[in-house]
């Protein structure tokens, strides 16, 4: 599907015909000192905000947006903002499910029935580390739900904080996202690989690693 929705400027540069961004931060501040602009552009442009927090988050958000001048209040009774927390939305029954978490991102994603022209998407990711046994499902979901978002104009910002994930596994988030954010900028992923090779080699390195065959 050819995008049609104008660009959306983030984070130094413009989201344009690729909207599935993983972004790296270091810290919270690093953080919303890039997402808030995103969010409040949204805002004034008429668009949905949907946003999933980690549980504890949840109040530190909505004040770091209220501070950002947003009437979170007012959003979301009228539904332009969502907050949901990762349990709620990764893990309902204690278990993540690739097949069930694509199917929810297609309820979520425009086009619906809502009023919102578009939706920007902002997950935060760290409760796949905390529950470290999800690490894998996460990044071979990463890969299959591209699918998904270039069949969509959403933007969809995955963020991912540093200190939390081994190197092997930013290195596969990377892979899987065709836009990064690295030093707070924006750029085309000059490292991702399109979900069809890439899920071939993961589950190869996977059966290796549990000495099982190979899943196509």
């Amino acid at each position: 599907m050819n995008k049609i929705a104008a660009p959306i400027p983030f984070a130094g540069s413009q989201i344009d015909q690729t909207r599935h961004v993983c972004a790296f931060f270091n810290s919270p501040d690093e953080e919303y000192r890039v997402l808030l602009p995103f969010i409040k552009d949204g805002f004034q442009c008429g668009h949905q905000a949907i946003h999933i927090v980690n549980r504890e988050q949840r109040q530190d958000h909505l004040q770091r947006l209220t501070a950002a001048g947003i009437d979170t209040a007012v959003a979301e009774q009228s539904g332009q903002l969502e907050i949901r927390t990762d349990t709620e939305v990764y893990l309902p029954d204690g278990r993540f499910d690739a097949d069930r978490m694509i199917s929810t991102f297609e309820q979520l994603a425009s086009g619906n029935g809502t009023e919102f022209p578009l939706k920007r998407i902002c997950c935060r990711m760290d409760w796949a580390v905390e529950n470290g046994s999800h690490v894998d499902d996460v990044i071979e979901f990463e890969s299959r739900v591209n699918e998904l978002w270039l069949r969509r104009e959403d933007a969809v910002i995955c963020t991912y904080h540093l200190g939390k994930f081994g190197g092997d596994a930013v290195v596969d988030i990377m892979r899987t996202h065709p836009m990064v954010v690295i030093g707070g900028v924006l750029q085309h992923n000059p490292f991702f690989v399109p979900p069809d090779e890439f899920l071939r080699e993961f589950h190869d390195r996977r059966s290796r690693r549990s000495g099982l065959p190979a899943v196509a």
